[in-house]
């Protein structure tokens, strides 16, 4: 399951990427594995996804397509 699939609320830890070359501002912005996070929100027409990162309690929002790059376990 990638992040793109999780649902609004539910919270998740990040178990790793689905390319090995991922970009590098996924570990800047804290996506490493461990990571607990939840989705706050979903733009609509395949807009942006707004992530709570739960371990800093920082919000951020990313594209789809990179959301689709982060492998999750479901809490």
């Amino acid at each position: 399951m990638t992040l793109k699939d999780l649902k609004k609320g539910v919270i998740a830890v990040i178990k790793g990427f689905s390319e090995e070359d991922i970009p590098s501002k996924f570990y800047e912005m804290g996506f490493l594995p461990g990571t607990e996070l939840e989705i706050k929100n979903k733009a609509p027409f395949g807009g942006p996804i707004c992530i709570s990162l739960i371990n800093n309690k920082s919000i951020m929002a990313l594209r789809r397509k990179e959301a689709d790059q982060i492998l999750i376990n479901l809490k």
